[in-house]
């Protein structure tokens, strides 16, 4: 009786433990000066009120391949990437932060394209990518998706971080901080349209945003990239479109999370888009239409049920 009694209270210890760890939603985002902050902030405010049993977080971190990495070691629920970086991560590139393939991570959502900004202060003398040479440049926090994607774009022009006068590496408001100052000529950010950061910096001194050319998609050769256009006016003193490169962003999730949470987040997600972009206008961006596909990783099972029940998916 007495070893009946502590395999029963065993099972209803690991049960409580289950539904703990269930109802535990940590939104994994980036810098707080960045889009993935208040999309996350949207994001755990919607999940509140859907699922008012979990206690729901969002947190500051370095971006996509930190945030991957925590989903891989589950110590979140729900993160946001860079298309480019979720693809790495899946394959476990080493360069690019991952040791060994992230086996763990599932999708959620394809979601907004991440618009690449090459900005220089005006008088930096810095008009094209070919002007960085010898400059001082600001290329993102170490192995972030922003980092890969100077990297690549840099390569894609016969270029790499030994052109440069000077590397920094470092996030959105710290480069932001040094171009004011005078101590950066140029950073590039890769963020959705009126990130604050940029308008931060246009606000306070006059910039330019240097023009990434179509060819340079197809010399990257990534899927993940692809051409995409600054309009007029997105930041102070842009008076002209400016042509870029994007890369899709996406939710991403873990194989550990209960099918019927994630499913919850999908939906929720979903019949609140105007939540969304009230919290960041780059969500208006996010079209249900093809959230579940284009994926370099498979979908979760609770994703995959929201896009069958509706219709976006066979």
């Amino acid at each position: 009786m007495k070893l009946r009694s502590l395999v029963a209270a065993s099972a209803i210890a690991l049960s409580a433990s289950a539904v703990q760890a269930a109802e535990f939603i940590n939104v994994l985002t980036g810098g707080t000066s960045g889009v993935y902050y208040p999309l996350g902030v949207a994001l755990t405010q919607l999940y509140n009120k859907a699922m008012p049993e979990a206690k729901t977080a969002v947190q500051a971190t370095k971006a996509s391949a930190e945030n991957l990495n925590l989903l891989q070691a589950g110590r979140g629920e729900v993160a946001f990437s860079l298309g480019d970086t979720f693809n790495e991560a899946w394959k476990g590139n080493e360069e690019a932060g991952f040791k060994a393939p992230l086996n763990k991570l599932r999708t959620l959502a394809a979601i907004y394209p991440n618009y690449i900004h090459f900005i220089a202060s005006a008088d930096s003398g810095i008009n094209s990518l070919a002007d960085l040479k010898g400059k001082r440049v600001s290329v993102g926090a170490p192995k972030s998706g922003t980092e890969l994607n100077s990297r690549d774009i840099l390569k894609a022009v016969g270029m790499s971080y030994k052109d440069l006068a000077k590397v920094e590496y470092l996030g959105y408001s710290e480069s932001v901080e040094l171009i004011k100052n005078r101590q950066l000529d140029a950073t590039l950010l890769s963020s959705g349209l009126g990130v604050a950061a940029v308008r931060d910096l246009a606000t306070a001194v006059k910039i330019k945003l240097i023009p990434i050319p179509a060819d340079v998609v197809t010399k990257i050769g990534e899927a993940a990239y692809t051409t995409g256009t600054i309009p007029a006016n997105t930041y102070n003193g842009q008076t002209g479109d400016v042509h870029t490169v994007t890369v899709r962003n996406f939710l991403v999730t873990h194989e550990g999370v209960p099918a019927d949470t994630v499913y919850k987040m999908t939906k929720v997600m979903f019949e609140n888009m105007d939540a969304m972009i009230a919290s960041h206008a780059a969500a208006k961006a996010i079209d249900k239409n093809v959230a579940g596909v284009g994926a370099p990783v498979p979908l979760h099972p609770g994703a995959e049920r929201y896009y069958k029940e509706a219709g976006l998916i066979k």
